[in-house]
């Protein structure tokens, strides 16, 4: 009886985590570049002492949807859509180097240029810093070109270029923060040509609908799981009642 209530107990449990993964999609579904997080639920046996006659459920973190949302062209200069397996460098709240496919950029009151959600994003030498400029275009191959304060489009000059990496899914992982990090032992080099599309962005890779009986799903499968509870509780109860009438 009570190994229904391990499967029972443990199973609404990974499946209210499984749930808030699901929500967490849907709230993200309009962020640019967004990817969508994947989990599954698997049987684990209980570790410890005592026969090996009970079963966890356990979620298992899947990763992540590495395919591409659609890319939605929106005029602005400062906004970039990355092309397959390619990644903007940013630098994380630690200090450290992460990337993100959010392409919705924007220049600080100093000049630098930062993401949506306010990280630096890095260039070959470190955070980019823009000069005064009465205009600014990022080229296909992240190169940032600007017309000096005051002067005409004869001056166009380059001055700096985007660190974008190419990176496979399997080299990155996914942090709490909704970065992504380089695997251990993975060495991510810079992204030759063409890199991506100025003047658009990459939308969410989340499926709406998807997500919708994904959350219709679970909440079935929790409704169905504490009903189990309830049964194995109405269960040791009779049989308690039996016993003392023996």
């Amino acid at each position: 009886m009570d190994r229904a209530l391990y499967v029972a107990m443990t199973g609404a449990k990974q499946t209210l985590q499984a749930q808030a993964v699901n929500s967490h999609n849907l709230a993200n579904a309009s962020t640019v570049g967004f990817k969508a997080e994947l989990a599954a639920q698997q049987a684990m046996d209980v570790q410890g002492g005592g026969l090996p006659s009970r079963v966890n459920t356990q979620l298992k973190g899947s990763g992540w949807d590495s395919s591409m949302g659609s890319v939605q062209q929106t005029g602005r200069d400062l906004d970039i859509a990355l092309d397959q397996d390619r990644w903007l460098a940013v630098q994380a709240p630690d200090g450290s180097e992460a990337y993100t496919r959010g392409g919705e950029l924007s220049l600080d009151v100093n000049g630098q240029l930062r993401t949506a959600s306010g990280l630096a994003v890095l260039g070959d030498g470190g955070p980019v810093s823009i000069p005064q400029s009465s205009s600014l275009t990022l080229g296909s191959d992240g190169s940032i070109s600007i017309v000096p304060l005051g002067q005409g489009a004869e001056t166009t000059a380059t001055v700096g270029r985007l660190r974008v990496v190419e990176a496979r899914p399997e080299q990155l992982e996914r942090g709490p923060d909704g970065l992504f990090r380089a695997k251990a032992g993975q060495a991510l080099e810079a992204a030759a040509g063409k890199v991506m599309t100025p003047g658009a962005v990459e939308t969410s890779n989340v499926n709406i609908s998807e997500a919708m009986v994904n959350m219709i799903q679970l909440a079935r499968a929790f409704e169905m799981q504490t009903k189990l509870m309830r049964a194995a509780e109405d269960n040791a109860q009779a049989a308690s009642s039996l016993v003392r009438m023996g």
